[in-house]
Protein backbone atom coordinates (compact mmCIF):
# COMPACT_ATOMS: atom_id res chain seq x y z
CA UNK A 1 0.00 0.00 0.00
CA UNK A 2 1.58 3.22 -0.84
CA UNK A 3 0.88 6.22 1.82
CA UNK A 4 0.82 9.76 1.19
CA UNK A 5 0.76 12.42 3.75
CA UNK A 6 -0.44 15.77 2.35
CA UNK A 7 1.96 17.64 3.60
CA UNK A 8 0.48 21.10 3.20
CA UNK A 9 0.39 24.40 6.04
CA UNK A 10 -3.53 24.86 4.37
CA UNK A 11 -4.00 21.58 5.84
CA UNK A 12 -2.40 21.49 8.50
CA UNK A 13 -4.46 25.07 9.91
CA UNK A 14 -7.49 23.46 8.69
CA UNK A 15 -7.03 20.56 11.09
CA UNK A 16 -6.00 22.65 13.72
CA UNK A 17 -9.30 23.68 13.54
CA UNK A 18 -11.03 20.21 13.36
CA UNK A 19 -8.97 19.17 16.49
CA UNK A 20 -10.21 22.17 18.89
CA UNK A 21 -13.20 21.02 21.00
CA UNK A 22 -14.36 24.63 20.64
CA UNK A 23 -15.36 23.91 17.21
CA UNK A 24 -19.15 23.54 16.86
CA UNK A 25 -20.69 21.13 14.30
CA UNK A 26 -21.67 23.83 11.24
CA UNK A 27 -17.84 24.99 11.00
CA UNK A 28 -16.95 21.38 11.74
CA UNK A 29 -18.82 20.13 8.66
CA UNK A 30 -17.48 23.22 6.24
CA UNK A 31 -13.71 22.31 7.00
CA UNK A 32 -14.29 18.88 6.79
CA UNK A 33 -15.91 20.04 2.60
CA UNK A 34 -12.45 21.84 2.24
CA UNK A 35 -10.10 20.02 3.65
CA UNK A 36 -11.26 16.89 1.14
CA UNK A 37 -11.22 19.11 -1.42
CA UNK A 38 -7.48 19.67 -0.83
CA UNK A 39 -7.03 16.36 -0.14
CA UNK A 40 -8.93 15.10 -3.37
CA UNK A 41 -6.47 17.22 -5.21
CA UNK A 42 -3.97 15.11 -4.36
CA UNK A 43 -5.55 11.85 -4.80
CA UNK A 44 -6.60 11.77 -8.23
CA UNK A 45 -3.66 12.41 -9.67
CA UNK A 46 -3.38 9.38 -11.41
CA UNK A 47 -7.14 9.51 -12.10
CA UNK A 48 -7.52 7.63 -15.21
CA UNK A 49 -7.99 9.48 -18.57
CA UNK A 50 -8.31 9.27 -21.87
CA UNK A 51 -7.85 11.89 -24.85
CA UNK A 52 -10.46 14.11 -26.62
CA UNK A 53 -10.52 16.49 -29.71
CA UNK A 54 -11.46 19.40 -29.13
CA UNK A 55 -11.96 23.39 -31.07
CA UNK A 56 -11.05 26.06 -29.57
CA UNK A 57 -11.97 29.30 -30.67
CA UNK A 58 -8.49 29.27 -32.07
CA UNK A 59 -7.74 26.07 -33.24
CA UNK A 60 -8.30 22.16 -32.85
CA UNK A 61 -6.69 20.79 -29.88
CA UNK A 62 -6.20 17.69 -27.51
CA UNK A 63 -7.03 17.43 -24.62
CA UNK A 64 -8.26 14.59 -21.62
CA UNK A 65 -11.49 13.57 -20.29
CA UNK A 66 -11.86 10.81 -18.29
CA UNK A 67 -11.67 7.59 -18.66
CA UNK A 68 -14.73 4.96 -18.75
CA UNK A 69 -16.02 3.43 -16.50
CA UNK A 70 -16.33 6.34 -14.18
CA UNK A 71 -14.50 6.33 -10.55
CA UNK A 72 -16.31 5.30 -8.24
CA UNK A 73 -17.07 7.85 -4.93
CA UNK A 74 -17.71 5.48 -1.76
CA UNK A 75 -18.12 6.95 1.73
CA UNK A 76 -18.40 4.78 4.64
CA UNK A 77 -21.79 6.17 6.64
CA UNK A 78 -21.98 7.91 8.28
CA UNK A 79 -19.30 9.94 8.55
CA UNK A 80 -18.23 9.35 5.31
CA UNK A 81 -21.28 11.49 3.94
CA UNK A 82 -19.39 14.70 5.80
CA UNK A 83 -16.15 14.43 2.95
CA UNK A 84 -18.57 13.77 0.19
CA UNK A 85 -19.34 17.17 -1.32
CA UNK A 86 -15.96 17.97 -0.88
CA UNK A 87 -14.84 14.91 -3.32
CA UNK A 88 -17.53 15.24 -5.94
CA UNK A 89 -16.50 19.46 -6.35
CA UNK A 90 -12.87 17.55 -7.82
CA UNK A 91 -15.31 14.67 -9.17
CA UNK A 92 -18.30 16.21 -10.72
CA UNK A 93 -18.65 13.32 -13.16
CA UNK A 94 -18.26 10.32 -10.85
CA UNK A 95 -20.61 7.63 -9.77
CA UNK A 96 -21.42 7.54 -5.97
CA UNK A 97 -22.01 4.15 -4.00
CA UNK A 98 -22.43 3.93 -0.28
CA UNK A 99 -21.22 0.89 2.46
CA UNK A 100 -22.60 1.40 5.59
CA UNK A 101 -20.46 -0.09 8.51
CA UNK A 102 -19.97 0.42 12.07
CA UNK A 103 -17.38 -0.65 14.93
CA UNK A 104 -18.36 -2.72 17.52
CA UNK A 105 -17.17 -0.60 20.32
CA UNK A 106 -16.10 -3.51 22.45
CA UNK A 107 -14.49 -5.66 20.13
CA UNK A 108 -13.36 -2.74 17.84
CA UNK A 109 -14.67 -5.38 14.61
CA UNK A 110 -16.28 -3.53 11.74
CA UNK A 111 -19.35 -5.01 11.07
CA UNK A 112 -21.14 -3.66 7.73
CA UNK A 113 -25.46 -3.27 7.72
CA UNK A 114 -26.11 -1.54 4.26
CA UNK A 115 -24.37 -1.73 1.43
CA UNK A 116 -25.53 0.64 -2.43
CA UNK A 117 -22.99 -0.29 -5.02
CA UNK A 118 -23.19 -1.56 -8.16
CA UNK A 119 -22.78 -5.65 -8.33
CA UNK A 120 -20.16 -5.22 -10.70
CA UNK A 121 -17.23 -3.03 -10.30
CA UNK A 122 -15.13 -4.27 -13.05
CA UNK A 123 -12.26 -2.64 -14.07
CA UNK A 124 -13.19 0.57 -11.97
CA UNK A 125 -11.32 3.17 -9.99
CA UNK A 126 -12.68 3.29 -6.40
CA UNK A 127 -12.10 5.73 -3.83
CA UNK A 128 -13.03 5.54 -0.33
CA UNK A 129 -13.89 8.10 2.19
CA UNK A 130 -13.55 7.74 5.86
CA UNK A 131 -12.53 10.60 8.23
CA UNK A 132 -10.67 8.39 11.01
CA UNK A 133 -8.41 4.63 9.96
CA UNK A 134 -7.68 4.17 13.48
CA UNK A 135 -7.77 0.39 14.08
CA UNK A 136 -8.15 0.15 10.00
CA UNK A 137 -10.55 -2.72 10.75
CA UNK A 138 -13.63 -0.66 8.63
CA UNK A 139 -11.15 0.03 5.80
CA UNK A 140 -9.55 -3.21 5.03
CA UNK A 141 -12.93 -4.76 5.23
CA UNK A 142 -14.51 -1.63 2.37
CA UNK A 143 -11.54 -2.54 0.45
CA UNK A 144 -11.99 -6.10 0.45
CA UNK A 145 -15.71 -5.71 -0.50
CA UNK A 146 -15.01 -3.16 -3.18
CA UNK A 147 -11.94 -5.68 -4.61
CA UNK A 148 -14.44 -8.90 -4.35
CA UNK A 149 -16.74 -7.02 -7.18
CA UNK A 150 -13.92 -6.40 -9.76
CA UNK A 151 -12.77 -2.97 -8.47
CA UNK A 152 -8.73 -2.72 -9.63
CA UNK A 153 -7.08 0.48 -7.93
CA UNK A 154 -8.59 2.03 -4.66
CA UNK A 155 -7.57 5.06 -3.12
CA UNK A 156 -8.45 5.83 0.95
CA UNK A 157 -8.74 9.25 1.59
CA UNK A 158 -8.99 9.83 5.16
CA UNK A 159 -8.56 13.43 7.12
CA UNK A 160 -6.50 11.25 9.99
CA UNK A 161 -4.59 8.33 10.40
CA UNK A 162 -3.17 6.15 13.10
CA UNK A 163 0.23 4.06 12.72
CA UNK A 164 -1.42 0.78 14.56
CA UNK A 165 -4.30 1.29 11.82
CA UNK A 166 -2.25 1.83 8.95
CA UNK A 167 0.33 -1.05 9.66
CA UNK A 168 -3.13 -3.09 10.00
CA UNK A 169 -3.97 -2.12 6.50
CA UNK A 170 -1.08 -3.06 5.45
CA UNK A 171 -0.36 -6.62 6.87
CA UNK A 172 -4.20 -7.19 5.79
CA UNK A 173 -3.96 -6.32 2.45
CA UNK A 174 -0.32 -7.32 1.92
CA UNK A 175 -1.33 -10.37 -0.31
CA UNK A 176 -3.94 -8.11 -2.34
CA UNK A 177 -3.38 -8.04 -6.10
CA UNK A 178 -4.66 -4.65 -6.45
CA UNK A 179 -3.51 -1.30 -6.21
CA UNK A 180 -4.13 0.56 -3.05
CA UNK A 181 -3.12 4.14 -1.71
CA UNK A 182 -4.32 5.93 1.35
CA UNK A 183 -4.07 9.87 1.03
CA UNK A 184 -4.56 11.43 4.75
CA UNK A 185 -4.61 14.72 5.97
CA UNK A 186 -1.71 13.67 8.86
CA UNK A 187 -0.52 10.51 11.03
CA UNK A 188 -1.05 11.48 14.29
CA UNK A 189 0.96 9.53 17.31
CA UNK A 190 -1.01 6.54 18.35
CA UNK A 191 -4.31 4.94 19.08
CA UNK A 192 -5.20 4.79 23.22
CA UNK A 193 -6.85 1.83 24.80
CA UNK A 194 -10.21 2.65 23.26
CA UNK A 195 -8.98 3.04 19.73
CA UNK A 196 -9.42 5.89 19.48
CA UNK A 197 -6.75 8.31 17.64
CA UNK A 198 -4.60 10.47 19.69
CA UNK A 199 -4.34 13.64 19.43
CA UNK A 200 -7.22 13.07 17.25
CA UNK A 201 -10.19 14.96 17.11
CA UNK A 202 -12.66 12.95 18.93
CA UNK A 203 -15.88 10.90 16.68
CA UNK A 204 -15.95 12.77 13.25
CA UNK A 205 -19.25 11.28 13.07
CA UNK A 206 -20.73 12.47 16.65
CA UNK A 207 -18.88 16.23 15.41
CA UNK A 208 -20.38 16.20 11.87
CA UNK A 209 -23.50 15.24 13.04
CA UNK A 210 -24.15 15.58 16.95
CA UNK A 211 -24.68 12.63 18.61
CA UNK A 212 -27.46 10.77 18.02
Amino acid sequence: MRVHVADHRLITHKLTYLRDERTDSPTFRRLVEELVTLLAYEATRDVRTEPVEIRTPVATTTGIKLSSPKPLVVPILRAGLGMLDGMVRILPSAEVGFLGMVRNEETLAAVTYANRLPDDLSGRQCYVLDPMLATGGTLVMAIQYLVERGADDITAITLLAAPEGIAHVEQELAGLDVPVTLVTGAVDERLNEHGYIVPGLGDAGDRLYGVV
